[in-house]
């Protein structure tokens, strides 16, 4: 590794004053412009051509031998999959999709019902999506486990349509590990394009694939950008983008653990990802810094590692935790391991953060695979202001309100007051013709 003394740099930074380093580490943005411009492009392009264009950009972009004819995956490459995977990885995805159903059944919220003063009643029922969108990535890293991450929720939700979009190889084919995740999930029709033409198509609809009601999954720049613009003619789970963590940890941590953890996001490979540690002691920034070095030589991804350490990793020394917990604050990561004595006593601290993992012995790889909550977060920043993807994302709440004649008179003096406020007068005699 060349010019490692640029890569992965150690600073200091507290509330006292302004740190350039830091401060534009924290903006990044949560969607890409030039990202923006591209995805608009080809979703016009599928707006208008539908299938033709999908089909023309699976080949441009995918790089697949893609036609109409081959875009849906068939029930004999869900059989010929099913004899690919290997029996430990059936057994691993068997065990993480039980640990996500169990989790999202624990999720569920129950429709419910009060009484009104008056003898009516009012509530909420939650109604499942009829027909929902995946997006499983599959250029960089076949992520099979976001077909669980997604799918498994919706079909919990009892979402009766669940589609999956993920790109195929250049012979057309989708990764067999990808299919047999995605069919364990539930997936009633997948389809084996990626990219922005995906998300059109989910978003649009075309001759092949029927628009959905929502689309959930993360995404490199691209397909991130292309979410953001279909937001309207479908709901969208989140802005889940490249990856990014951020290790808040004090001198008792051990660095070879710490490095491996902020490496474990910088190889997925779109070059956007970040990663920062936040450490009470210099000493222990230097430690870890060495060992990310270690380790980076060890692993198989080494291009994609490679670029996130020349500009998207950031090892920041503060005075104490109290400033660490400000900054990882400030930096609302999509994922956040607290990895200090007694994390407990700091996990109220934590207000922006995607994911939390506690201890040392709950590495971020745990939430990707294996632990129950989904794995689809927001990047960006966008923590500070959104959730992850829950099982309630794939269900709409319906508010219930039903009054008795004792209720509107009850309440009859208030819909005229504001009816009279807001010039509304046809909403006021709704009711009160009701008493003449």
């Amino acid at each position: 590794m060349s010019n490692v003394r640029s890569y992965a740099p150690i600073v200091k930074w507290g509330t006292d004053k302004k740190y350039k380093k830091v401060d534009d580490f924290l903006l990044r943005p949560s969607v890409e412009e030039k990202a923006m411009e591209a995805a608009a492009r080809i979703l016009a392009l599928v707006k208008e051509s539908g299938d033709k264009a999908v089909i023309d950009c699976a080949r441009l972009y995918d790089g697949s031998n893609m036609s109409t004819r081959r875009i849906r995956v068939k029930p004999e490459e869900i059989a010929a999959a099913k004899k690919a995977v290997d029996a430990d990885f059936k057994k691993a995805a068997a065990e993480a999709h039980g640990r996500i159903v169990a989790f999202s059944k624990n999720g569920l919220r129950d429709d419910w019902k009060m009484k009104t003063p008056k003898g009516g009643m009012l509530g909420e029922k939650f109604v499942a999506y009829d027909r929902v969108g995946a997006y499983i990535p599959g250029g960089a890293a076949p992520l099979a486990s976001t077909a669980l991450m997604t799918l498994t929720l919706a079909k919990v939700a009892g979402v009766k349509e669940l589609v999956a979009c993920s790109p195929a190889n250049a012979d057309g084919k989708l990764n067999p590990y990808i299919i047999y995740a995605l069919d364990l999930a539930g997936a009633t029709e997948i389809y084996k394009i990626g990219g922005v033409h995906a998300i059109g198509a989910m978003a649009y609809g075309t001759k092949s694939i029927k628009k959905v009601r929502k689309i959930v999954g993360p995404g490199g720049p691209y397909v991130t950008a292309a979410k953001r613009q279909v937001y309207g003619d479908v709901a969208l789970d989140m802005v889940a983008g490249p990856s990014e963590i951020a290790v808040l940890c004090d001198a008792s941590a051990n660095p070879a653990y710490v490095a491996a953890d902020l490496l474990s996001q910088a190889e997925h490979g779109t070059g956007s990802e970040k990663a920062m540690l936040i450490t009470t002691t210099q000493k222990q920034a230097e430690a870890v810094r060495a060992e990310v070095f270690k380790q980076a030589e060890l692993l198989s991804r080494s291009e994609p590692i490679n670029e996130v350490l020349k500009k998207g990793m950031l090892l920041v020394v503060v005075k104490d935790m109290a400033d660490g917990m400000k900054l990882a604050n400030l930096f609302a990561p999509e994922h956040m391991e607290l990895i200090v004595k007694n994390p407990d006593n700091w996990v109220d601290k934590v207000e922006n953060a995607g994911a939390l993992f506690i201890g040392e012995w709950t590495p971020e790889a745990v939430g990707d695979f294996a632990a129950g909550p989904s794995h689809v977060l927001p990047t960006g920043g966008t923590a500070a202001y959104f959730s992850g993807l829950t099982v309630e994302d794939f269900r709409r709440r319906v508010s219930l309100i039903h009054f008795t004649k004792e209720d509107l008179e009850d309440t009859l003096p208030v819909v005229e007051a504001f009816g009279r406020i807001e010039t509304l007068d046809g909403h006021a005699r709704s009711a009160s013709i009701r008493f003449e």
